[in-house]
Order: C-alpha cells, then sequence, then structure tokens
C-alpha cells in the first residue's frame, strides 16, 4: 500500500487548511464522478497511470490513489513515467517520490527525443510526433505490465482547448473524449481529470509540493496554437464568468438535428406532419430560457 502523505503542510493557517481542504474534497469529488459518469474504472482493473512529472500527471495520479483507498470495487495502480532522453532531464525525481510513497512504477527508457528533434525542421511544432511515439511506447507498456486501463492526465481544459483547436484549425466539432479504445484497439483510454479546471490542478501542486519537472520539449514552444487558445480560454474566464463552463457543459449536450452533419441526422428524411404533431426538436428561434436567467442577443443594425 502506499503511503500518504499530509494534505497540508504543518504549521499552515488554519483559513489557509480550510481552503486546502476544500480544494482537496473538490477534487476528490469531480474526478469520482468523471469515473462514474463515464465508467472508467471497474473492479479487478489495473490502472497505468502515466506519469510525466508535471502538474496535471501528479495530480491525476495522486486523487487515483486517494480514491482506491475508499473505492467500493477494487482496483490496482501502476505509474509509467517515459525517459525521453530529454537534456537536462532529472531522472532521479520521479523514482525517488515514487519510492518513498510505496506506489509502483516502471520507467521506460526511450530515445524519443533525438527521432523528433531528428524529423522536425528548427523552430516547427514537434507536438504531433511527439505524442504519437509517445503514446506507442505506452500502448507497449501497458501490454507488458497487465494494464487494462490507461489514465491519462488531460483536464477540462485541455478538453476545451481541443475541441476549439479542431473547430477553428480542423473543420470539426471534435474534443477530447473521457474514454475511448486506442487506435490500434488494444486498449482503453481514461481522462479523469475531465471535470478538473487546470488552476485546481495548479493550486493542488503546490499544496501537496509535488516535485515538478519543467518541459522544455514543447512548453517552449510559445507560438503554439494550443497555447493561444488556452490563453483565450484564461481571459474569458476573467472577463465573462461562466462563460467556459457553459461552453464545456455544451459538449455534453449535443442537438444533431442542429448541426450540418448528413451522418449523424437524416435530413434527407424530414418530412412535415399534416396532423401537425408536436416535434421536440424542431425549428425554434432560440432554446428554453436558463431558469433565473436571461438571453441577451446581440442586435446588429
Amino acid at each position: 500500500m502506499h503511503k500518504a502523505l499530509e494534505i497540508t503542510p504543518p504549521n499552515m493557517p488554519a483559513s489557509i487548511a480550510f481552503e486546502d481542504n476544500k480544494l482537496r474534497k473538490r477534487l476528490r469529488r469531480l474526478v469520482g464522478q468523471a469515473i462514474a459518469d463515464f465508467s472508467m474504472i471497474e473492479a479487478g482493473d489495473k490502472v497505468m497511470v502515466c506519469l510525466s512529472g508535471g502538474k496535471d500527471s501528479y495530480g491525476l495520479l495522486d486523487v487515483l490513489l486517494t480514491l482506491q483507498n475508499h473505492a467500493p470495487t477494487p482496483f490496482d495502480i501502476i505509474a509509467v513515467n517515459l525517459d525521453q532522453k530529454q537534456p537536462g532531464f532529472p531522472e532521479h525525481v520521479l523514482p525517488d517520490y515514487l519510492s518513498r510513497r510505496g506506489i509502483p512504477f516502471r520507467i521506460v527508457e526511450q530515445d524519443t527525443y533525438s527521432v523528433v528533434k531528428r524529423v522536425i525542421p528548427e523552430g516547427k511544432t514537434m507536438c504531433s510526433l511527439c505524442s504519437r511515439l509517445r503514446r506507442g511506447v505506452l500502448y507497449r507498456v501497458a501490454r507488458e505490465v497487465g494494464a487494462t486501463k490507461i489514465a491519462l492526465g488531460h483536464h477540462r481544459d485541455d478538453i476545451l482547448a481541443t475541441f476549439f483547436l479542431n473547430m477553428f484549425f480542423g473543420g470539426k466539432l471534435k474534443a477530447m473524449s473521457p474514454k475511448l479504445v486506442s487506435d490500434d484497439g488494444k486498449h482503453v483510454v481514461i481522462r479523469p481529470l475531465a471535470y478538473v479546471r487546470e488552476r485546481d490542478l495548479a493550486r493542488y501542486a503546490e499544496v501537496r509540493q509535488f516535485p515538478i519537472i519543467p518541459c522544455t520539449l514543447c512548453g517552449s514552444q510559445a507560438d503554439l496554437q494550443r497555447q493561444q487558445v488556452s490563453a483565450m480560454l484564461k481571459e474569458w474566464t476573467k472577463k465573462y464568468p461562466g462563460r467556459v463552463e457553459t461552453i464545456f457543459n455544451s459538449l455534453a449536450h449535443v442537438v444533431p438535428t442542429h448541426l450540418l452533419d448528413r451522418d449523424l441526422h437524416d435530413f434527407a428524411g424530414v418530412q412535415a406532419d399534416e396532423d401537425g404533431g408536436a416535434e421536440p426538436e424542431g425549428d425554434v428561434l432560440f432554446d428554453p430560457m436558463p431558469a433565473g436567467g436571461l438571453w441577451l442577443i446581440d442586435r446588429q443594425t
């Protein structure tokens, strides 16, 4: 069994300790809710948590370990880190942390860094190739360790950023799925942080004093489209409270009849009912007004 660490440092002021305890409970609740909503973890599962050394994967591992101790159904956890042979990567940090906490783990050494640097021209975005190489190695390791689920540390903001990237640059309404089968069909990939905000994970990392390992491979590319979209979301959060939450909620309330995808809806078969029967998804100007809220209509003349 892994060793529990104190949630807050000793001698912390009571008011701060109270807020940190609320944060811990909120993360546990949101992760537990996502797991239940999408049936992410079942009895007897062996969950392989992909640990990069960043705040998100540390937070994912930590919360899953807490839930493991209170889960009504038993499941196992193994942490896996892919050492990509990045120059300056502190190889001792993760093994020391995981050993100290008594967490089963495996460190996989695979020089994907040199491959990416050799193939991608200087100054070009390398995330896509790096991600594919990394994911391929992790799929192989999942088979070797007998994992039934692969847990990734993508949070709510990652899902929203991916949604806008696909819409702005890919011409698709597509985000990150909280649970899906890998492209080779042999693994189930889950994202238990799907409901969690990035800023909560950042605060949680401070409270837990995780030994963060900065990423110098892709994080230094300040002109990435993903970072620009993330900056847009942060600006909206600051200027328009509630907007980001509303957009995220919309991903779970899709109305195919009011989009343009002919594969999702049989537009050719749409016919009027001469008897005038009610059509719940029929043409209306606006959806019903939210309880206690007002529609804001921007009229241009």
